[in-house]
């Protein structure tokens, strides 16, 4: 039965294999059980018993069980079903040894439990088999050896007795068996739902990698439009405040013209008794163009102090009868001259608005006479009411109408709904917005409602009370670009962000040949992302794939560094060049004049390969350091080689100088770093002494070329498109203050803006 359970989980090794452990854990209990209960009465039976007694054959059973439970114990661990077998007929045999020795009857009945053994350690055939070995044997022993002693009803209760035990064995290794099933498929489908859980795991762990990967690549290119927002920003306050210093110049010439054509149209007896009429109409015609291009003058210079932060409000406490009687009197004459009427009501009992009355008649003004150019029957009608804290005015004219995809753009700059050269309406396009931006900056709305063929209405709305610093909308809050009538309208976000952010590093990338400025990146600039590339196309590439904070190029200015710059001139995204030139050891060796340049700790294998590169035979060699046990160390290095170097020592300077021109050796190696007089100055005393000039030197130093205190003279900054005025004053502070520590930070806040 076990052993059908194990063929039918072979395929999955490991049940196989703990269905397996199972039946031998089984069987070895079975078997130490059995034996030990077959010794115990054996002796029990052979000190009670005394017809039984026989020290002799008791002692002979004793052993036949051992030897029979040894071996069948020997063979479990390999062979599991011959160990099972071997136990049955060993244990049978046991009996049947008792049974002749001792000639008594009683003994027949162990062999009612055969059957109970077979099933149990091999299955329910095995236990038909023990059966009929029980009836085979129980009927030879009593036609045999025990003819006339064992009794039918002993042959037919150990016959009875097997039957039962078999059952029982049966019914009970059934039930465990179909637990032993249902657990061991339990665990199997356990064991495939932790196999899926494992690979959704990994196929989450990669995911998850790649959102961050993607996290990091979309904080970096924030970063990125972060700083071209700023370069943008630079060039439209640049364009703002240039268009306001042009519209200041302008004011001159222009009041030299209107003042001049003034003069002459009304006081042209200054000038002459009679001027031609066809004179004074062209004066008139000159006057005329010049006050309209005065007045879009003044709506340009408006709009760019608005844009350029200059423009300041002069609040006061306002009766808001006393601006809407001056705006109506202001445009009465035009809907006059058109035959429409222009009706008020203003709701009574308002209290003061603390506003700029200039910039609110200026609104009031700029409404009205829109509504009154571009209406054409009927008339406009003006109404002021309060709504809880806010004051609404609302013009509402009975014109043509706009159309929905027209609104949007009312509200910009320039910006009309005819745009035709050709148009029937004039106007640059600038009092919608202007007004737009004034109400704004007192801290109101501005909005219109309107049907195509039924009329406009422009509403805007004024605080009651004195508006707070969040409120007012500053010059700078980008709030003020959008349109409330646009499906991408600013709205203030409610609650913090629940998303962790992404830990972003520094990426940097580093085009360094040599590797010297490589190591020392890796080494000292800590939390930040150093990728390396060796050519200026493959930083080009890895620039295009992910930005980078900057790309630093370590190039010699003697090895034709301007033909790689040239190719990295223009870099994407606005990515910053750093060029510096931070030499290594080569470049260290052929500054000082030396064959080598080996920094400590040295190697056998780099002394030596140092002596092998010099490209001559080297039989004497002249050590030189003040350390004695570096000296001791270097010369077994050159000892412990079958090259037969003769060593030569010095501890100083001048003794190095004596060695060199007494024994002139093959090779110097020199340390740098001595009391008295050190490497350098050996090097400079040898350069001197054409006896000893040309003796190759290798240098054997603590002293990193590639380290401080001194490893670059210059560092220089390239960007494509180049520098703002902002960018240069950065960097002018951030290197000042890196080579002055002592000097305080310059200010970062932005000087006070005179008021409009």
């Amino acid at each position: 039965m076990w052993h059908g359970l194990h063929v039918s989980l072979a395929r999955d090794s490991d049940l196989a294999d703990a269905v397996t452990d199972l039946m031998r854990s089984t069987s070895r209990a079975v078997i130490l059980v059995t034996s030990g209960i077959g010794i115990v009465w054996y002796l029990a039976a052979s000190t009670l018993d005394w017809e039984m007694a026989g020290l002799g054959r008791t002692f002979l059973v004793c052993v036949a069980i051992l030897v029979t439970a040894g071996i069948a114990l020997c063979l479990l661990p390999r062979r599991l079903l011959a160990a099972q077998v071997w136990w049955l007929i060993g244990a049978a045999g046991v009996v049947l040894l008792g049974i002749g020795l001792f000639r008594e009857p009683s003994l027949a009945y162990f062999l009612a439990f055969l059957p109970l053994i077979a099933v149990v350690t091999i299955g329910w055939p095995a236990g038909v088999l023990a059966e009929g070995l029980v009836i085979v044997a129980v009927w030879s022993l009593a036609h045999t050896l025990l003819r006339g002693t064992l009794a039918s009803s002993h042959v037919s209760g150990t016959i009875i007795g097997g039957a039962i035990a078999g059952l029982l064995g049966w019914s009970v290794t059934g039930s465990l068996l179909t637990i032993t099933e249902w657990a061991l498929a339990s665990y199997q489908q356990g064991q495939r739902a932790v196999r899926e859980m494992q690979q959704q795991r990994l196929e989450l762990k990669q995911v998850q990698e790649d959102l961050l990967q993607a996290n990091r690549e979309l904080a970096r290119l924030s970063d990125r439009l972060k700083v071209l927002y700023e370069v943008a920003e630079d060039a439209r306050r640049a364009k703002e405040e240039f268009v306001a210093n042009v519209s200041h110049e302008l004011r001159t010439p222009l009041n030299m013209i209107i003042g001049f054509s003034e003069m002459i149209t009304q006081m042209p007896e200054l000038y002459s008794d009679r001027l031609p009429p066809m004179l004074l109409a062209d004066i008139t015609a000159i006057q005329r163009n010049s006050k309209h291009l005065a007045r879009l003058v003044d709506d340009v210079l408006d709009l760019s102090q608005i844009e350029a932060g200059r423009m300041a409000l002069r609040r006061e406490w306002t009766a808001v009868g006393e601006l809407v009687e001056a705006a109506i009197t202001a445009v009465r004459s035009l809907f006059e001259s058109k035959g429409l009427y222009l009706e008020a009501e203003v709701a009574p009992d308002l209290p003061p608005v603390f506003c700029d009355p200039t910039r609110i008649r200026q609104v009031l003004l700029n409404l009205l006479s829109n509504a009154g150019r571009f209406t054409e029957q009927g008339g406009v009608r003006l109404k002021v009411a309060r709504e809880r804290d806010e004051l609404l005015i609302s013009v509402t004219d009975t014109g043509t109408g706009i159309a929905p995809e027209d609104r949007d753009k009312l509200f910009e700059p320039f910006q009309q709904l005819d745009g035709s050269l050709h148009r029937r309406h004039g106007g640059s396009g600038l009092g919608l917005s202007i007004s737009k931006r004034f109400v704004e900056m007192h801290g109101g709305r501005m909005w219109l409602e309107s049907e195509v063929g039924t009329g406009t209405t422009f509403c805007f709305t004024l605080p009651m009370t004195h508006p707070s610093a969040e409120q007012a909308l500053d010059a700078t809050d980008p709030r003020r670009w959008f349109s409330p009538y646009s499906e991408y309208e600013y709205r203030l976000r409610t609650r913090p962000s629940k998303a962790p952010p992404p830990v972003v590093t520094p990426r940097f990338l580093l085009l360094d040949e040599s590797g010297a400025l490589e190591r020392l990146l890796v080494r000292y600039l800590h939390g930040a992302e150093v990728v390396p590339v060796r050519s200026a196309e493959e930083a080009l590439q890895e620039l295009g794939r992910a930005p980078a904070q900057a790309l630093i190029a370590n190039v010699s200015p003697f090895d034709g560094s301007a033909r790689v710059l040239d190719r990295l001139s223009n870099l994407p995204y606005g990515t910053p060049l750093m060029t510096c030139w931070v030499p290594g050891e080569g470049e260290a060796a052929r500054q000082l004049g030396v064959a080598r340049y080996l920094v400590k700790p040295v190697t056998r294998d780099g002394l030596l390969s140092a002596l092998d590169g010099l490209g001559q035979e080297v039989r004497r060699v002249l050590l030189v350091d003040d350390d004695h046990e570096v000296l001791r160390l270097f010369a077994r290095m050159l000892a412990s080689s079958d090259r037969g170097y003769t060593v030569l020592r010095a501890t100083s300077g001048q003794r190095a100088l004596d060695l060199l021109r007494e024994e002139r050796p093959d090779v110097v190696v020199l340390d740098l770093i001595m009391p008295g007089m050190d490497g350098f100055q050996v090097l400079r005393e040898k350069a001197q002494d054409p006896a000893i000039r040309d003796i190759p030197v290798v240098i054997v130093s603590s002293k990193d070329p590639g380290g401080e205190p001194i490893i670059s003279d210059t560092l220089a900054v390239r960007r494509g498109g180049g520098l703002s005025v902002r960018d240069l004053v950065a960097c002018i502070q951030g290197i000042s203050q890196v080579f002055s520590p002592g000097t305080p930070p310059a200010g970062r806040a932005r000087p006070e803006r005179p008021a409009a």
